[in-house]
């Protein structure tokens, strides 16, 4: 369980607030699942809501429990999100700010498949070279765990919406 992973790895603050956003996905109805192929062997979680992708979670912690490949600490980052579930879901400017100076610029990793990112419209701003992982949050604080946790709602909203455009 990831819990049990964040209470070895981190410890404080980052431990507790760690713990209260893997609390609130559980409330949300999200599953988690260990991370396979390059992740495999790491403290790494997918995070999906009816099966479908809504967020990814290291818990990589400080020092000798850290895996030296990896930052420290933990981060959370957003599945792929379209720029288009932006359009017009309802933010304060303050949750719009944290989410834009978290937009996740490519660092030409590969694990996209095409190097360089793509141009993204975030709350009407545009940016060019964003990741896969549209947002990236390390070692986020209280009000970047906020701005996380709205995300996964837009998220959320979003699966339901496609749902029910299936059935």
């Amino acid at each position: 369980m990831i819990e049990q992973h964040i209470h070895e790895a981190l410890a404080g603050n980052a431990q507790r607030l760690a713990l209260d956003f893997a609390a609130y996905l559980r409330n949300q109805g999200m599953q988690f699942e260990r991370g396979t192929g390059y992740w495999e062997d790491k403290r790494y979680w997918y995070v999906k809501y009816k099966e479908t992708y809504v967020c990814f979670i290291l818990v990589n912690g400080f020092g000798a429990v850290r895996h030296m490949e990896e930052p420290e600490g933990w981060i959370i980052w957003s599945d792929d999100y379209d720029s288009d579930l932006f359009a017009n879901y309802p933010l304060d400017e303050r949750t719009k700010e944290i989410a834009w100076n978290h937009a996740d610029i490519c660092g030409n990793c590969g694990g996209c498949g095409s190097p360089g990112g793509s141009c993204k419209t975030i709350f009407r701003k545009e940016f060019d070279n964003v990741c896969i992982a549209t947002f990236r949050f390390d070692n986020p604080n209280v009000d970047e765990v906020e701005c996380a946790k709205k995300l996964v709602e837009l998220r959320k909203s979003d699966i339901l919406k496609t749902m029910e455009g299936v059935n």
